[in-house]
């Protein structure tokens, strides 16, 4: 096989397409990474929603 006019043989092409592993299983990771983070920020944004009292009027229990 030739690349860019050089001869590659088998351990060179194994190297190739082992670096090619390697940088999209980093691109995976990065991406479930940054999808993971803004998971967090939504929950801790729902919690902070939760835990702050209603703007409603408040009769001070379930029972009024």
């Amino acid at each position: 096989m030739t690349l860019f006019g050089q001869t590659l043989d088998a351990q060179q092409i194994f190297s190739l397409i082992s670096m090619l592993a390697v940088l999209a299983l980093c691109m995976v990771t990065l991406r479930r990474r940054l999808e993971h983070d803004r998971q967090v920020k939504r929950w801790k944004k729902e919690q902070a929603a939760r835990q702050s009292p209603s703007r409603g009027s408040d009769h001070g229990g379930p029972w009024g």
